[in-house]
């Protein structure tokens, strides 16, 4: 889960928002930290203890609300895709000087080929692991390297200069982290691994913890990383803001870690989106689950075509985690229904705090959602 939401999305709608907001962007982490694991914690316990994808459970709740969610988490896994694809493209470019079309093609080969190992989903697993590690130890590095002002920042995390104008950034980071597809990552992982039951829930709820920590630090040291480029007078580059601070901080050497990082990020992504993604697909027809590797790697082959002859703008990007944001309501609320029904959770007792917590944080989404969409209606203007 954590590996699937540190994307090129992740990292662009980080730097964007950091310029625009500067050290009041600490709040909106902050909040929607917090949302993000009572989002998880709901859903991961939902779905393990039922053993079921979140399709199923969402047509228990209301017949055909479950393929509606599929539709939707399908629809905006492609949005993201093809952005994942485009930034494997810019990073194999930054690498290697590839043309991005032919670094995206190469990324979808390498994705499809690991999901035609028969045992893939130890192999994802594992690398998941050790692109996470990679990612967190560089991007840490160039934080300490830009020097930010931390006593800023920890100031404006708690005391912003405007709240309601942080409310498209938190909604659109919640999507980002949270949001369609990511939301589902590791719950359906878990169903898959035959990590069930009652007995799995305290486990389950340290991993959704851990899970969300890692995405929090992660987005804790870009923050601070580009925070400290732009107040030291720097202007982030508008086609690819997420490489300026890499570039700040170390010079070209950074440039090429940016290109590290933004492949491990985009590839990984890539292999989450698209596991995810035919998850939702399984239970609806069995032949769904016989060639399930088949229609993933066909989710990725047409994702790079698309972005082989459509190209991947930046704006795409914070389109694509803006619109999971306001999806996010939806599938909450749908949790939150199921936990109440014996005929999905069985005797299992859902914590009342965290039902409430479900229900504070789905308002919350659904407020701030509406008043996002002016934001974004911006956006595609």
């Amino acid at each position: 889960m954590a590996t699937s939401a540190i994307g090129p999305a992740f990292l662009t709608q980080t730097a964007t928002f950091t310029d625009e907001f500067m050290a009041s962007f600490a709040f909106a982490i902050v909040v929607s930290l917090i949302i993000d694991i009572g989002v998880q914690l709901n859903i991961w316990r939902v779905i393990s203890v039922s053993g079921m994808r979140g399709q199923e459970i969402a047509n228990f709740v209301l017949p055909g609300l479950g393929f509606l969610i599929a539709g939707l988490i399908v629809f905006g896994g492609f949005a993201f895709n093809i952005a994942n694809l485009g930034g494997a493209g810019l990073a194999l470019n930054v690498l290697f000087d590839l043309p991005p079309a032919l670094g995206a093609g190469m990324t979808a080969v390498i994705t499809i080929i690991i999901f035609s190992i028969r045992n893939y989903g130890k192999v994802m697993d594992r690398l998941m692991q050790v692109f996470g590690v990679i990612m967190v130890i560089m991007t840490g590095y160039v934080m300490f390297t830009t020097n930010p002002p931390y006593q800023e920042a920890f100031v404006r995390a708690f005391v912003p200069e405007d709240y309601v104008i942080l409310l498209l950034p938190i909604v659109t980071i919640v999507g980002g982290t949270v949001g369609g597809y990511i939301s589902f990552a590791g719950g359906h992982r878990l169903v898959d691994a035959g990590v069930t039951g009652r007995e799995n829930v305290g486990f389950v709820s340290k991993a959704a913890s851990y899970g969300i920590l890692t995405t929090g630090l992660m987005r804790l040291f870009l923050f601070l990383a580009f925070l400290g480029v732009v107040t030291a007078g720097y202007t982030l580059d508008e086609n690819n803001p997420a490489a300026t601070a890499f570039l700040v901080g170390l010079g070209d050497i950074g440039y090429y870690m940016f290109g590290i990082v933004l492949f491990v990020a985009a590839i990984s992504s890539v292999i989450g989106v698209g596991y995810t993604s035919i998850s939702f697909l399984r239970s609806f027809h069995p032949i769904f689950e016989k060639y399930n590797s088949w229609f993933i790697a066909a989710f990725i082959a047409i994702s790079a075509v698309i972005f082989i002859f459509l190209g991947e703008p930046v704006r795409l990007l914070i389109i694509a985690g803006a619109l999971n944001g306001i999806i996010l309501p939806i599938i909450l609320i749908t949790i939150l229904i199921a936990s109440r029904k014996k005929k999905i959770v069985g005797d299992y007792k859902h914590p009342t705090w965290l039902i409430v917590f479900g229900a504070i944080t789905a308002l919350f989404t659904i407020g701030a959602s509406i008043i996002a969409l002016e934001g974004l209606l911006d956006l595609f203007k």
